[in-house]
């Protein structure tokens, strides 16, 4: 389950620098042939890596989402509760061993 998200994370993240890559590739013909200018051309491009970028935050933040859903819904531990568990598992072996000897 988790490989899939990691593979539609990258593919996610291969589209947006393709779609870079042929949007900068677009406005140098678009500048070469007059229809925009080079002041503009760099505009649009930072424009456009700036909605990438978002888009890319936007979509990893919603895959996180959607695979904390789904750990919940199959009531998995988390490593963090299993670090918890095993203080507090500690910590009653030591009480323990200290009733034993006292």
């Amino acid at each position: 389950m988790l490989d899939f998200i990691k593979k539609a994370i990258l593919a996610g993240v291969g589209a947006a620098s393709f779609t870079a890559e042929k949007a900068e590739k677009i406005t140098k013909e678009m500048v070469a042939k007059g229809k925009m200018t080079e002041a503009e051309g760099r505009k649009f491009i930072l424009e456009l890596q700036q909605q990438a970028e978002e888009s890319k935050n936007s979509f990893k933040r919603q895959t996180e989402e959607a695979v904390n859903k789904v750990v919940e819904k199959m009531n998995l531990v988390q490593t963090d509760e299993i670090q918890v568990l095993k203080q507090e598992v500690e910590k009653l072996r030591a009480e323990l061993e200290e009733l034993k000897e006292g």
